[in-house]
């Protein structure tokens, strides 16, 4: 539970129809090994304690006194664990009989919680033995326990924060509108839903979707256990088919036709993160009964699968289509301010780097789709003291294969005379040394923009921009900034699949070899054997790191330890231990903070993904803002 993670779990234990104390035992025996395996809120079947399947024998007496009998007996050996458990069973108010999910915590029966929507079509005919359950809760006694009965009520943990439980029943999440809906925006942040849908052909596909979707919608997690085979009988078949989703990602699915548990975990304070920042999820003013219960808080072993590259789809089919859309996004966003000033040139330095070759890719598409000859942007190669000669010619090599016009101009002679005009020793190669490169090349590219009508095309990446890796009013500025919005570990997935798609001949051959160079700003004169001296990755840390960092500091807000052990799970077996995790981490949140004035003036540019730095759309964060209270959280972590 620590870090806002809980772990949940569906279970599809083995029932025999109507045998109430066989069902029971399974019960009882799935509870302990969930238990044992860590789990702290545990979900089991609609109806489980009887079997869906009894028809018209939930009117029987027996059955139904033999079902609370059995409750009690569950909740009293539910007495040591330290979970909530939610139980189905067939139960008796005022005369009706009613579908319940019984919700259970430390020998404490927590309430019942009826099904509201009976479905009385095709295969199912639950009307003829159920009532609708009643929505406002009243209080009901069950053997020794008092609770309430009702659906509109919410079970709430004292002791995790946010931790908020609300229950439905199957057919409740198929309706135009669920009572999740309302539930989690009366402050439900996990939904429980006990289930026995019989399995047909493209059913489980469906059924899957639904879970997905509603736990996107609702930004909640949902733990989805059905029925298994045992309960098929006469015309229907059930496969025991449980998912465990959190904000639309499934995180746990059993195969169809198994039994057991399938267990992953909830991540609950991303969760309040989400819902805190959507300014549209509107919370309700309904009359929700709350049962508030208190857990022991313990760290929780994290099993599900912590992505080190996020802002990259593992998935390569997944991955291809989403390099087309970024790409078209960039290329569409440049089309349109083209357009809008009528411009016919564009101007772009050209380095032989990843990002101005994407930036390059991105200006000649969008020059394709304004129907403009490709001659009108000007590739402009710059080399200077630290320019190497693999770079210099991979930039020559890509212009040309390109069909844009290339100009070529070495800044060494007008940077040695500005360092002589401001008396700054050319052998001493510091930031003025390096800064004074980088400013010179934007004055000539935006002194060429004048001279031939164009617009300055910006090359620097998001990454960049988070750490503050540009040069102020040097390479941080342009006329439109069309890699602004992608991270460095995208922007060599954009590019290699431009080589992989579109590349031809010496053009792909070109662009292979640009991605296998080190990233550098090539502003310190090369090694003795001419290759590059100044690696970017050596300076301020991984990009790897670095993006992990900034997407979970952006799109979640979360705390810099929490972010920490994530990584550690990310990245567990590379070449990263964590002590170099930490130490970057900690570069990641000074440069952070430290340099957001450069952010604070960034030109225009397209976003592109969930996370961006603009201080016009996703980050409002003044320049001044102390780092403090993050980096104290990190030395804490020594």
């Amino acid at each position: 539970m620590k870090d806002g993670f809980i772990k949940a779990c569906a279970i599809t234990p083995e029932v025999k129809v109507a045998d109430v104390d066989y069902n029971m035992l399974r019960i009882e025996i799935a509870i302990s090994d969930a238990v044992k395996a860590g789990a702290r809120l545990i979900v089991f079947p609609e109806l489980c304690l009887s079997g869906y399947s009894c028809r018209d024998m939930f009117f029987q007496e027996s059955l139904l006194k033999k079902c609370q009998e059995a409750l009690l007996e569950i909740v009293k050996y539910c007495r040591p664990y330290d979970a909530v458990v939610a139980v189905g069973l067939p139960y008796e108010y005022n005369g009706k009989l009613y579908n319940v999910a019984a919700v259970i915590h430390k020998g404490a029966l927590l309430g019942l919680v009826p099904k509201i929507n009976l479905p009385n079509y095709q295969e199912f005919y639950e009307a003829r033995q159920f009532t609708p359950g009643i929505l406002e809760a009243v209080p009901v006694t069950v053997g020794e326990h008092s609770c309430m009965f009702g659906a509109r009520q919410l079970f709430k943990c004292n002791t995790m924060t946010g931790l908020t439980i609300g229950v439905e029943l199957c057919e409740d999440l198929w309706t135009p509108n669920p009572p999740s809906t309302q539930l989690a925006l009366s402050g439900a942040t996990v939904i429980m839903n006990l289930s026995a849908s019989d399995e047909l052909t493209g059913k489980s596909a469906y059924r899957r979707q639904l879970v997905m979707d509603q736990s996107a919608r609702l930004y909640c997690g949902y733990i989805y256990a059905s029925a298994g085979a045992e309960e098929s009988t006469t015309d229907v078949v059930y496969s025991g088919h449980n998912i465990i989703a959190d904000s639309g990602n499934i995180l746990a699915e059993s195969e169809l036709f198994s039994q057991g548990m399938i267990m992953s975990e909830i991540d609950v304070m991303d969760l309040r993160q989400k819902r805190m920042r959507m300014t549209t999820y509107d919370m309700v003013s309904l009359y929700y009964w709350v049962s508030h219960f208190d857990m022991e808080i313990k760290d929780t072993d994290i099993t599900r699968f912590i992505d080190p590259t996020p802002f990259v789809p593992s998935d390569e089919s997944k991955r291809a289509k989403r390099c087309e859309e970024i790409l078209d996004i960039q290329s569409i966003g440049l089309k349109k301010r083209l357009a809008f000033t009528g411009l016919k040139s564009a101007i772009i330095g050209i380095s032989g780097g990843l990002d101005s070759t994407l930036a390059l890719i991105v200006t000649v598409r969008a020059f394709d789709m304004l129907g403009l000859d490709r001659s009108g942007i000007i590739g402009v190669t710059m080399p200077g003291f630290g320019t190497t000669d693999r770079t210099y010619d991979n930039a020559i090599a890509m212009i040309k294969a390109l069909g844009v016009t290339l100009e070529e101009i070495s800044i060494v002679d007008s940077v040695t005379a500005h360092f002589k005009d401001i008396k700054h020793d050319t052998s001493c190669h510091d930031v003025t040394y390096e800064n004074g490169q980088a400013r010179m090349r934007t004055l000539i590219l935006m002194d060429l923009a004048n001279k031939y009508s164009g617009l300055v095309i910006g090359t620097g990446d998001m990454s960049e921009l988070a750490l503050g890796w540009a040069t102020y009013n040097g390479d941080h500025m342009s006329m439109y900034a069309v890699n602004a919005g992608v991270p460095k570990t995208l922007v060599r997935h954009l590019v290699a699949y431009y080589a992989d798609t579109l590349g031809r001949g010496k053009l792909k051959n070109v662009l292979l070899d640009v991605l296998d160079t080190p990233v550098s700003p090539e502003l310190l004169p090369p090694t003795e054997d001419g290759t590059i001296s100044q690696k970017t990755e050596d300076l301020v840390g991984p990009y790897e790191l670095h993006d992990f960092f900034l997407y979970h500091l952006m799109r979640y807000g979360q705390s810099p330890s929490k972010i920490y052990r994530l990584a550690k799970l990310a990245f567990a077996g590379s070449e990263y231990d964590t002590a170099t995790i930490l130490k970057w981490e900690k570069t990641f949140y000074h440069r952070f903070f430290s340099q957001q004035y450069k952010r604070s003036c960034l030109p225009d540019g397209p976003k592109v993904g969930s996370v961006c730095l603009s201080p016009r759309g996703d980050l409002r964060m003044v320049s001044d803002t102390s780092s403090k209270l993050w980096i104290k959280e990190l030395e804490e972590l020594d």
